[in-house]
């Protein structure tokens, strides 16, 4: 068994490992880079390997930054499998498409630029809706938690609830031969036992090495509780000065997590019953119906929520707005209101509209729910920022910023070493980090053997 690095190394986006055993190319997760300098050359750079020569894709989960790059893989020639579970099939669809709609989008605009500049000729998208749709033919086998898929004689593959977001999973892949077996697990994205939605995540017990993120591997997480409280009082606050409460959302998971907590605060008239809540993300709207077709994944007090027929995310005054007019209509509310909108790293989409619009108002409030990449404009706010540029703006920094991070999807430190307690591997691969979290965790393991692969390196088993 040999396996290979290809993104993901030494950094926290665009996870992408290739595992060669029993004659088979098995590659998990083909993941986009965000967050950087240089993301139209990361993501648009070779695989490192080549696509054609893939026998089977596992996805663990439909987060852009795990699945972002299929078109482009099935654009550069993959035609094999895509395999993974019922939720995650349903919410990829809508994170591809909306990718490729981008992508065509940010290629005509740098036509219209470079024709501006006397230069013309078209400039091609990193993939298309057409190749989107193309990689949609190729998700093959359901994966069901639990069950041993065969992926071909003498090698399996096992999904595990992962409580990362709904349908995400750890996996677990074994080959036996001649009376011997050797497996190794990739954790995906781990979610947390405390995760007001969803189950707690399973471990991949039996495996020989794992490869396993690192993204919160040097701190602790505040418990739900607190932060939700911590919410509800941020709301109360910028109400009371007159301002509207901007929160930039990933639209699978923090989305509906933020929905439901904010429709149990109005539940428990913790919240004004006719809270103005706008989710201004037609993708988080899409993913929301998801969410409410697969009870199955969740906890057993919001699994009792749909059995008894309330829907845990309704509020009496959510409105979804999927139109841009509706967008730009928000602009005008002065004061009053929630508002989600993406990008949950503010790196593009609805929600820059709203900052610009907020962000210079002193009774406005930006409460960040979700990680922050270096680079981006999130942690630009979060680092202290009195001015940053929105659209070719300087805008001033007033509103109130909170950071809670209770809400956090991801393990903590004291998850992700308990997660790898239970496995007790012989060897560690650290992957999904920030290069300096990555040596402080690797620190926390105590373990001899742990490597954090650089992109491309390759190790047998």
């Amino acid at each position: 068994m040999k396996i290979s690095f290809h993104g993901a190394d030494r950094d926290v986006t665009g996870s992408c490992h290739l595992v060669e055993a029993a004659g088979m190319r098995v590659l998990v997760d083909c993941g986009m880079f965000q967050g950087g300098r240089r993301l139209d050359e990361d993501n648009s750079d070779p695989f490192g390997f080549d696509p054609r020569e893939i026998d089977v894709l596992l996805l663990t989960h439909a987060h852009l930054d795990h699945c972002g790059r299929l078109p482009l893989l099935v654009k550069r020639g993959f035609s094999g499998e895509i395999v993974t579970t019922a939720a995650s099939r349903e919410l990829a669809r809508v994170v591809l498409l909306d990718s490729a709609s981008l992508h065509e989008e940010e290629a005509k605009r740098h036509e219209r630029l470079s024709a501006r500049h006397g230069r013309s000729g078209a400039i091609e998208p990193l993939y298309t809706v057409l190749d989107a749709l193309n990689t949609f033919e190729l998700f093959g086998r359901t994966a069901a938690y639990g069950e041993r898929l065969m992926l071909a004689p003498n090698l399996y593959a096992t999904f595990l609830d992962a409580g990362h977001i709904l349908g995400s999973a750890s996996i677990l892949i074994e080959e036996t031969a001649n009376g011997t077996r050797h497996a190794i697990g990739f954790s995906g994205d781990i979610g947390r036992a405390a995760d007001p939605l969803l189950r707690s995540p399973v471990t991949p017990t039996g495996a020989d090495a794992v490869v396993m993120e690192s993204t919160y591997g040097d701190r602790l997480h505040k418990p739900i509780q607190p932060s939700v409280d911590e919410l509800y009082s941020a709301i109360h606050a910028t109400l009371e000065r007159g301002g509207n409460v901007i929160i930039p959302t990933f639209a699978l998971e923090r989305a509906q997590v933020v929905l439901f907590v904010l429709a149990l605060g109005v539940h428990e008239k913790l919240l004004p019953k006719a809270l103005p809540v706008y989710l201004d993300s037609p993708m988080a709207i899409s993913a929301t119906d998801i969410y409410r077709r697969h009870p199955e994944g969740y906890e057993e007090d919001v699994a009792a929520m749909f059995r008894s027929g309330r829907d845990p995310f309704a509020l009496p005054g959510l409105q979804f707005t999927r139109e841009t007019a509706q967008s730009r209509a928000i602009n005008e509310v002065r004061g009053g209101a929630v508002i989600m909108a993406g990008s949950g790293m503010a790196t593009g989409g609805r929600v820059l509209h709203h900052l610009k619009h907020n962000l210079w108002r002193s009774e406005a409030s930006v409460i960040l729910v979700g990680f922050a990449a270096n680079g981006t404009l999130a942690r630009r706010l979060v680092d202290g920022a009195r001015e940053v540029t929105i659209f070719g703006e300087d805008i001033p920094v007033r509103a109130r910023l909170h950071t809670i991070n209770g809400f956090s999807a991801h393990a903590d430190r004291d998850e992700l070493l308990e997660w790898h307690r239970a496995i007790a591997p012989e060897r560690t691969f650290l992957v999904h980090g920030e290069e300096g979290v990555m040596e402080q965790f690797s620190k926390s393991l105590q373990v001899p053997s742990v490597t954090m692969p650089r992109f491309g390196e390759s190790f047998e088993l």
